[in-house]
């Protein structure tokens, strides 16, 4: 099985390195990069081409925001993980508009790193339960990009509710009978419809209307 290539965007060295140590004791990863402030995280970003950026949202010099937001106007299809400490709903819409792929915390379990990194690598995004509940909260309080379900067509709702329960765009595209590129096209009409500027504000928005809710 082919390895995850990761970068590490960590200025404090304690946490760089046993976040290293932690991965690589993973076969499925390989770190081959390291960073120690924004500039750096995107030089790393261009030279190791990695399949996921592990980005901490407080660097020097450039901050993990600024960073997550050069790296994907140079690379746009480079995945981006954030992995911070802050608990503030400004980081993390700031980090959503920025087009950061997944978003977590620090104090978050081993096996759950794991799991954002294979989703994020797959093409999916990923944010925790807590970050789930930020995120309805920010809709809740009046976020604009709210916008109410009667404005989507019936197939683009099918979409939006397979997405909303982590498939891929070709799980998408096998469950309904379509191509993955018509599947891309939903998506960006759901986007445009919603008022929506990422795959995460996407999330977003389902988590809020309950459509990662079971059956």
């Amino acid at each position: 099985m082919k390895q995850i290539r990761l970068v590490i965007a960590e200025d404090m060295e304690i946490v760089r390195k046993g976040l290293k140590a932690l991965i690589t004791s993973n076969p499925g990863f390989e770190v081959v990069g390291e960073a120690v402030d924004g500039h750096a995280a995107v030089r790393q970003a261009q030279t190791a081409n990695p399949d996921v950026v592990i980005m901490d949202l407080s660097l020097p010099r450039m901050d993990g925001v600024e960073a997550i937001t050069e790296i994907k106007r140079r690379f746009p299809r480079m995945r981006i993980l954030a992995l911070t400490g802050h608990g503030k709903e400004s980081y993390l819409t700031t980090a959503v508009q920025a087009g950061v792929d997944g978003y977590m915390f620090k104090h978050s379990p081993s096996e759950e790193l794991f799991a954002a990194i294979k989703a994020v690598a797959q093409g999916q995004t990923y944010f925790s339960r807590e970050v789930s509940s930020m995120l309805a909260q920010v809709c809740r309080m009046g976020n604009k990009n709210n916008a109410p379900l009667e404005r989507l067509s019936k197939r683009e709702r099918q979409v939006l509710k397979l997405a909303a329960k982590g498939m891929t765009n070709k799980d998408v595209a096998d469950a309904i009978f379509v191509s993955v590129k018509t599947v891309e096209k939903h998506k960006t009409n759901l986007k445009k419809k919603l008022g929506l500027r990422s795959s995460l504000e996407l999330a977003a928005f389902c988590v809020e209307n309950g459509l990662t809710d079971d059956e």
